[in-house]
């Protein structure tokens, strides 16, 4: 089963979050953050996939305090636009980001006990982020997380357990500084795929079907270990 919810974050902003329940009583909970594409049925999909497996997913809407409604295709017209709803949003800085992530976190653990959270794209760079900020995770995921590999990022140092999925031939994530990064961080899971940026996707081209399967099954055998 799922539903859209109203979060209330810290500063009483009030933004939407895609909610999927497990078929019986969660085994943890998942925090789903979208890529630059909002909550399209991509993210929604993968929410009803952590369900799936057992666990309460919730995605929040990210770009809400910027545009609210965002549900973009994989066009060029469509990768402008998230383009653009991304800068808006980053510039509102990563304090208050967090904030609705942290609202996510709180509603799910809430529900179901222990949080993880999972980001793809833009939001792979929102869950390294939370893992370095957010209150109350237990464990973070990301995937192809844009700018993740930055200096600022790097410098940034989490606070739970995290693993960091990484392609190959990702043209817009130098494979050197993933491999510095990896340096940077020995406790970071970090696995590469021979795979291009928006890997895990099957709306998009660059969708890698045996890379997305063991992304998943590790990302599935990760939670299950943090999320107990």
């Amino acid at each position: 089963m799922s539903t859209f919810i109203d979060l209330t974050a810290a500063d009483g902003f009030v933004l939407p979050a895609y909610v999927a329940q497990p078929s019986g009583t969660p085994k943890g909970a998942v925090v789903v953050i979208q890529e630059i594409f909002g909550i399209n049925s991509h993210i929604r999909a993968v929410a009803d996939g952590y369900a799936a497996a057992g666990y309460l997913a919730v995605a929040p809407a990210m770009f809400h305090r910027v545009q609210p409604g965002v549900d973009l295709g994989y066009t060029a017209e469509d990768v402008q636009a998230g383009i653009a709803l991304k800068a808006a949003a980053e510039a509102l800085g990563v304090p208050t980001l967090m904030l609705d992530v942290q609202a996510a976190v709180a509603f799910a653990a809430a529900q179901a006990g222990k949080v993880g959270c999972v980001g793809y794209c833009w939001g792979g760079l929102l869950s390294w982020r939370a893992a370095c900020l957010v209150q109350g995770l237990a464990a973070a995921v990301t995937y192809y997380g844009g700018g993740m590999t930055a200096a600022a990022e790097v410098a940034r140092t989490p606070r739970v357990p995290v693993l960091s999925h990484f392609g190959e031939r990702d043209h817009g994530i130098a494979l050197d500084t993933v491999r510095a990064f990896a340096q940077a961080h020995l406790a970071v899971d970090v696995r590469l795929y021979p795979a291009d940026h928006g890997f895990n996707c099957d709306q998009r081209g660059a969708y890698d079907a045996p890379a997305a399967a063991l992304a998943r099954e590790r990302s599935l055998a990760f939670f299950a270990e943090h999320l107990v």
